[in-house]
């Protein structure tokens, strides 16, 4: 008999989860059918078993203390105790526990996925606004299963396309096991940094951005993958945090140094030269990566503009998005720094740019603002 608030899989037991051989979720959510719902669509992946379903913060916080949970994927609204409170209360009660965040896509749940993202979850996904969207939607199903595999580290196959914005990812160590060379910085001071990241990188930009000095006067260029609304509260968010003057990006916006421009969800942002000026320019043409907005096309779009003055920083994120315009911006002469692998929630953006040899740099975000400024020629703080 399993354990009363557990569910055992169609093919698989909780005592084999228990055992290791699984990714070990905990659903948490005040709805039975949506409860019902997530672990069916978890299930259907061999790697993944849901061995805790609860309908709130409190039953979560007992049954996280009586089973070995790798993922929980936890609501937001909900009674008696709501996912923002039990967050941290999770976090602390099961030591590197991960924690996806799963609400509708409204300004509110937004915001407070962006709050939670700050105080410690892992990654969040927007839940369809209605029990049959839900049922409905086979890419929240493998974008749900996406996420889970990645902060666990299961290889998946990738390529899977992802309505969230996020490419199917690699296992977050994947490119762990081969030697980094780092070749040395483009010889050009910066003319604009261009940051790209995705699983974890609102934490990254948050603490990279409160670490710059607001003596960096050039401009600043951020592709998070995310979807719209979410962009909005993550520019405001930067806005308050930094020493900088952060706005989600509109078209024709005049490029401005000091100033940082968050690319909006659902466009990829671009730069263009009008006469003296560098505008934005939002794209809504074809996914890259399975991905829009995504790092390569504005990475492309700032070596026309910049040459070997771009300073490209890739950031944790599931996938390979920046590898190519990564690729571009080396040959063009500029310099690339990633994220290290064991700071990043998840290696794959970072540790692709790394591995294929393109790094002048790879370590912690708060180191990787030091290197910033001194290749900028600014000074820390």
């Amino acid at each position: 008999m399993p354990k009363a608030g557990a569910l055992k899989g169609p093919s698989r037991g909780v005592d084999q989860a228990q055992g290791g051989g699984l990714c070990r979720v905990m659903v948490v959510d005040d709805s039975a059918v949506i409860r019902g719902f997530l672990t069916r669509a978890l299930e259907g992946d061999d790697d993944i078993a849901v061995i805790e379903s609860v309908s709130n913060g409190e039953q979560a916080l007992k049954a996280i203390a009586r089973s070995e949970v790798d993922i929980v994927v936890l609501d937001i609204e909900m009674p008696v105790m709501d996912g923002l409170t039990a967050l941290p209360l999770l976090l602390k009660a099961r030591p590197g526990v991960k924690v996806i965040m799963a609400s509708t896509l409204t300004r509110k749940n937004a915001a407070i996925s962006i709050q939670a993202l700050a105080a410690g979850a892992s990654d969040y996904i927007p839940k369809p606004s209605s029990a049959r969207e839900l049922h409905s939607s086979e890419d929240f199903r493998r974008d749900l299963v996406a996420k889970v595999k990645a902060l666990t580290g299961r290889a998946i196959i990738p390529g899977v396309p992802s309505t969230a914005g996020e490419p199917a990812p690699a296992r977050p160590r994947l490119y762990g096991s081969g030697r980094i060379e780092l070749r040395k910085p483009s010889s050009y001071t910066p003319g604009v940094l261009a940051v790209g990241s995705s699983t974890g990188g609102p934490q990254a930009l948050f603490k990279l951005f409160e670490m710059l000095d607001s003596k960096l006067r050039i401009p600043i260029l951020v592709t998070q993958h995310m979807p719209p609304t979410f962009t909005t509260l993550l520019a405001e968010n930067i806005d308050r945090l930094s020493r900088f003057q952060c706005v989600e990006a509109a078209d024709k916006d005049e490029v401005k140094p000091g100033c940082i421009y968050i690319a909006p969800g659902n466009h990829h942002m671009l730069v263009e030269r009008k006469g003296k000026q560098s505008l934005i320019r939002l794209d809504q043409g074809p996914s890259e990566n399975f991905c829009r907005p995504a790092v390569d096309p504005m990475l492309r779009s700032l070596i026309e503009i910049y040459g070997p003055r771009v300073l490209g920083v890739i950031l944790t994120g599931m996938g390979q998005d920046g590898l190519q315009g990564g690729r571009a911006v080396v040959e063009a002469g500029g310099t690339i720094i990633a994220q290290d692998e064991e700071s990043s929630v998840v290696w794959g953006m970072p540790g692709a740019v790394a591995t294929a040899g393109l790094c002048s740099a790879t370590m912690p975000v708060d180191q990787l603002a030091y290197k910033i400024l001194r290749l900028v020629g600014g000074a820390g703080r």
